[in-house]
C-alpha cells in the first residue's frame, strides 16, 4: 500500500493516541483547537493536558488549522466528541477531497437526533466510505506499549482490510468487522453501563454486584443493538464485551469515574465540574433511554442511569431500583 496521508481531528487523549499510532506507519497531521496543545506536540512531542508524561511519535505533526490538516488527507479520522461531531464535519466539508474514507473514534450518539456518528458522516459528507474504530482501548496503556486490540468496522470490507496496516502495530492489533451498526452501538452504550459499574465502586456494594451489573448491562446493550440492526455476535467481541470490561473496570475510565463519584454522594454536575475530559455516557443515558422507550426494549440499568444523570436520583436509590423483580429468562430479547 502506498504511503497515504492521514488527518486526525481532536486533540484529546484518544484522538492524540490514535494519531501517535498512525504516525508510526504513515505521515499524520493532528488537528486540535488549543494552540498550546498544538505547539507542545510540535516542539516537545507531548500532550501535557491529557497525556502528561507520555512521549508521542517524533514525526507526528499538529495544527490548529482545519484546512491545513484536511486538504491533503487521504484518510480522515474523527476523534472529536459526539457533541461537536456534526459541527466539525460541516467545517471540514469544504476542504475534504471526494471519496476520502472517514473513520469515527467517537463512542457516543448525537443528542438531538439519536443518530450514530457514521450516520452523521453520511449526512454531512455523502459519498465518502465510512467506518468506526472501537474496542477496549485505554489511551495511556497503549502509549505505554501494552498490547491491545480494536475492531475496524466498515461496510466496504476491502477498504477496512487496506486500513488495518494504517492503524495497527506489533502491540496494537486491528481486526476488521462489517457490522458498523453493532460496533457503534456497543461503543456508545457501554459507557452507560460503566457509570453503573462505577456507582457500585462508590457505594462499596461488592464484586458480585458489579459483575451482575456488567453482565446484565451487556444483555441490555445487545438487546438495543440488535433492535437497531446490529449482529448479536458483535456484542460478545472487542467492540462489545471487550470494551465493556475495560470501561467498567479500569480506574482510567472517565465514565466509570463519573459513576464512582456519584456513588460517593456527588451530583452529576459536581462530577462534570471537576473533570477536564468528556464522559460520553452522561449524555448517552438520555439517548439510550429514549431509544429504549421508542423501540420497546427493556433496559432497566439504562433507565436508572438516566434518572441519576438527568433527574437527580441518588446512586443509592438507583441501586434500590435495580432490585425490583425482573424477567426470569436470562437471555430474554437476545436469543
Amino acid at each position: 500500500m502506498r504511503r497515504i496521508r492521514v488527518a486526525v481531528t481532536g486533540g484529546g487523549s484518544w484522538g492524540t493516541t490514535v494519531a501517535h499510532l498512525v504516525a508510526h506507519n504513515v505521515p499524520t497531521m493532528l488537528w486540535a483547537r488549543d494552540p498550546e496543545t498544538v505547539d507542545q506536540i510540535n516542539t516537545e512531542q507531548m500532550n501535557g493536558r491529557y497525556l502528561d508524561g507520555y512521549q508521542l511519535h517524533p514525526e507526528l505533526r499538529a495544527t490548529s488549522s482545519l484546512e491545513e490538516a484536511i486538504s491533503g488527507a487521504d484518510l480522515l479520522v474523527m476523534g472529536v466528541p459526539s457533541k461537536a461531531f456534526r459541527e466539525t464535519l460541516e467545517k471540514i466539508e469544504p476542504h475534504l477531497r471526494p471519496w476520502v474514507p472517514v473513520v469515527s473514534l467517537s463512542k457516543g450518539l448525537e443528542l438531538s437526533t439519536s443518530k450514530r456518528m457514521t450516520q452523521v458522516i453520511n449526512e454531512v459528507l455523502p459519498g465518502h466510505p465510512v467506518g468506526v474504530l472501537t474496542g477496549p482501548n485505554l489511551a495511556k496503556e497503549i502509549l505505554a506499549g501494552d498490547a491491545a486490540a480494536s475492531a475496524l468496522a466498515m461496510s466496504e470490507d476491502h477498504i477496512a482490510e487496506e486500513l488495518r496496516s494504517v492503524f495497527g502495530s506489533r502491540t496494537f492489533r486491528v481486526y476488521t468487522n462489517s457490522d458498523v451498526v453493532g460496533c457503534e452501538v456497543a461503543g456508545a452504550l457501554k459507557n452507560v453501563v460503566a457509570i453503573a459499574a462505577g456507582m457500585a465502586d462508590g457505594l462499596g456494594v461488592g464484586d458480585n454486584t458489579k459483575a451482575t451489573i456488567i453482565t446484565r448491562g451487556l444483555a441490555e446493550l445487545t438487546r438495543l443493538g440488535v433492535k437497531l440492526g446490529g449482529a448479536p455476535l458483535t456484542f460478545s467481541g472487542l467492540a462489545g464485551m471487550g470494551d465493556l470490561i475495560a470501561t467498567c473496570m479500569s480506574t482510567q475510565s472517565r465514565n466509570r469515574h463519573v459513576g464512582e463519584r456519584m456513588g460517593l454522594g456527588l451530583t452529576v454536575d459536581e462530577v462534570v465540574a471537576e473533570m477536564n475530559q468528556v464522559a460520553e455516557g452522561i449524555k448517552t443515558t438520555k439517548v439510550a433511554f429514549d431509544l429504549a422507550r421508542e423501540l420497546e426494549v427493556e433496559m432497566p440499568i439504562t433507565a436508572q442511569m438516566y434518572k441519576a444523570c438527568h433527574k437527580g436520583r441518588t446512586a443509592h436509590d438507583c441501586y434500590e431500583g435495580l432490585l425490583r423483580p425482573d424477567r426470569p429468562r436470562e437471555l430474554h430479547g437476545i436469543e
